[in-house]
């Protein structure tokens, strides 16, 4: 529904219960499954030009989230991740639209910022959402183009962690294959419901979810 994703609003509730470096290779095949079915339906709204700005960045930054993944320990990485949250539900709690613009330029550091930020959390959708709003991009388009930075982001993350041993975790690719049911199910009611809701209410009611989910990473990383 949301347009940027559902790894932000499920990893840092597994987290909880799952290993960060098993939860993450195991929703980066959810997520591009869900993006390959966005497109494809919504193909003809897609921003191209922006595409080819922000996607050579990506590639960069997503190499060296990867490197971060594997290379840090878990305990560094889970408070980081709930502060991430965290600040962003705060963000959309507040019902804010960016009322700002931004040049293409800026396609560089947004790119390579949420490059890093994909690999590591796999969320780093709503920092694209918000390049994209101040691009000009409507709704329409945003989520249509986010489907592709889907594709492209879960798609390179998928070829590196299965370089560096991520999915041969037990559990991984079982886990992936079970959740895919309810995920595809949840997929089709999302889409059925975005037409009928207001963006601010939405944004404001899972603002506070994620508040809520990123808080209790940090409380618990701290605790």
């Amino acid at each position: 529904i949301t347009g940027f994703g559902s790894t932000i609003i499920a990893v840092p509730v597994l987290a909880h219960v799952l290993p960060l470096k098993f939860v993450i290779p195991m929703f980066v095949l959810l997520d591009f499954g869900a993006a390959l079915r966005t497109g494809f339906k919504f193909h003809s709204t897609i921003a191209g030009r922006e595409l080819a700005w922000l996607v050579p960045c990506m590639f960069i930054g997503i190499a060296a989230g990867v490197f971060l993944l594997v290379s840090l320990p878990g305990e560094a990485i889970l408070p980081a991740l709930g502060v991430f949250v965290l600040g962003y539900g705060a963000y959309a709690a507040s019902g804010r639209e960016p009322k700002f613009k931004l040049g293409r330029m800026w396609a560089l550091p947004v790119g390579g910022i949420g490059g890093v930020i994909s690999a590591l959390f796999g969320a780093a959708g709503p920092l694209y959402v918000i390049y994209l709003g101040a691009r000009g991009l409507d709704s329409g388009e945003t989520r249509a183009t986010m489907a592709v930075v889907f594709i492209v982001t879960t798609g390179t993350r998928i070829v590196l962690f299965a370089l560096a041993g991520l999915f041969a975790q037990d559990g991984v690719l079982t886990s992936a294959a079970l959740f895919a049911i309810p995920m595809l199910t949840g997929l089709w009611i999302g889409h059925h419901m975005h037409v009928n809701l207001s963006r601010q209410r939405l944004l404001r009611v899972m603002g506070a979810l994620l508040i809520l989910s990123g808080g209790s990473l940090v409380v618990r990383a701290f605790a």
